[in-house]
């Protein structure tokens, strides 16, 4: 929970520092609400449950769908460009492994009514912040980016196969680092695919940038012209950002969700110890196809299991807060009142306090305090009664001083 509160803390922050205002939505929504976007199939992914009244409800496995109806629900009364980012517990019902559990906490940015790339710069320029705010430098994590439309129309004509045949080479690209290799090669065998058309993907997948791929091919489909000026408008906004040292073109990337519809990107750890960390990308047909007027829309998803385990690899996971930073301790007994104002004036100061309730000799709570892990032990005694000074004991050097209730306020400076 510490760990969790610390990590909440700092994606909030990161948010807020781009002017992005915290929302939340139901953890239970309509099962149709996700079974509409990614077919029927995704029920067995999801715990839902019928309620009293028959209907198929879904605890959320993401919350893009709820901001889109959220958004669908009052479009016409809200501000564009709609700058929302939502911190909330999600469930998917698959098989706990590392780096993946079936309840999870996941921070939402999303940026909606901007059709430019500018906003998918903005979107990862949050992102970037977030993850530089825990600790990690492009020299722990690469922001990966490529686009839909490019990767659609060179998988078509580059590979020379059917439209049918897209949806399964997506499929293969999205699980090629995360699925065993009898399995990718039962997948590669599923989706039809001739040897030629092995060897052409393979070959896809070593090219490294834009200027490459144009050596290669002509870019004459309009999915492949809208990806590359996409592609180049964006990565001139992340320099102007100051951020493209963290970014790179990664044709391989494709996210695995159906409704992206553009520019796609995923965080991965450099020395590949764990999948990606988390991703995004643009959304523009998600807010129609849910029953409302269309509207661009980008932004990403971050889970706290990924990164979790990332951070603790690298040594950048804090240790839990102290559960108090001041102890009060009695020296003579159970001279409560005395104790009580102690802590009073402590608590009335914002200061975390605590004191052993149950009473006893100085050392046991002496105990207590180290237990509790407290920086300083104010030990009251006869002194405070008729002079109104007590002891203070710093618990890392052992140094003890007498102080007035009025120094008090100066504790820790």
């Amino acid at each position: 929970m510490a760990f969790r509160q610390w990590l909440v803390d700092r994606w909030r922050e990161a948010s807020r520092r781009a002017g992005f205002v915290e929302v939340d939505g139901p953890e239970l929504e309509p099962l149709e609400l996700y079974t509409e976007k990614s077919g029927p199939q995704i029920a067995e992914q999801l715990y839902w449950l019928q309620d009293k009244s028959g209907r198929k409800l879904a605890l959320r496995p993401e919350f893009t769908p709820t901001l889109a109806r959220m958004i669908a629900a009052r479009q016409a009364s809200l501000p564009e460009p709609i700058r929302w980012f939502n911190i909330s517990r999600c469930f998917r019902y698959e098989r706990a492994q590392k780096g993946r559990l079936r309840e999870f906490f996941q921070w939402n940015v999303d940026l909606v009514g901007v059709e430019g790339e500018i906003a998918d710069a903005e979107c990862i320029s949050v992102a970037i912040d977030g993850l530089r705010s825990v600790g990690l430098t492009p020299q722990d994590v690469q922001v990966r980016i490529n686009d839909r439309r490019l990767l659609h129309d060179l998988v078509k004509t580059y590979l020379d196969v059917s439209e049918d045949a897209v949806p399964r080479v997506f499929a293969l690209l999205d699980k090629r680092d995360k699925v065993p290799p009898e399995a990718l090669s039962q997948m590669v065998a599923d989706a039809g695919l001739e040897p030629q058309h092995r060897e052409r993907l393979e070959r896809l997948l070593t090219w490294q940038s834009l200027g490459e791929i144009e050596q290669v091919v002509s870019f004459r489909t309009p999915g492949e012209q809208a990806g590359l000026a996409a592609l180049r408008r964006l990565f001139g906004f992340l320099d102007a950002y100051g951020i493209a040292d963290w970014c790179k073109f990664d044709i391989g990337i494709v996210r695995g969700l159906a409704y992206y519809t553009g520019p796609v990107w995923e965080v991965h750890d450099l020395k590949g110890e764990f999948r990606a960390i988390f991703g995004g990308g643009r959304y523009d047909r998600l807010l129609a196809e849910l029953g409302a007027k269309p509207m661009p829309a980008c932004g990403f998803g971050c889970g706290d299991v990924i990164l979790g385990l990332l951070l603790e690899e690298r040594g950048l996971r804090p240790q839990a807060e102290r559960p108090a930073e001041y102890f009060v301790a009695s020296a003579d007994g159970e001279n409560w009142a005395d104790v009580l104002r102690v802590v009073r004036l402590l608590r009335d100061r914002n200061l975390s306090t605590q004191f052993d309730l149950k009473g006893g000799n100085l050392s046991r709570q002496m105990k207590k305090a180290a237990d509790a892990g407290a920086r300083y032990v104010l030990i009251v005694g006869k002194d405070l009664a008729q002079a109104g000074r007590l002891t203070v004991r710093n618990m890392q050097s052992g140094v003890q001083r007498e102080v007035s209730l009025e120094g008090l306020a100066d504790l820790g400076k």
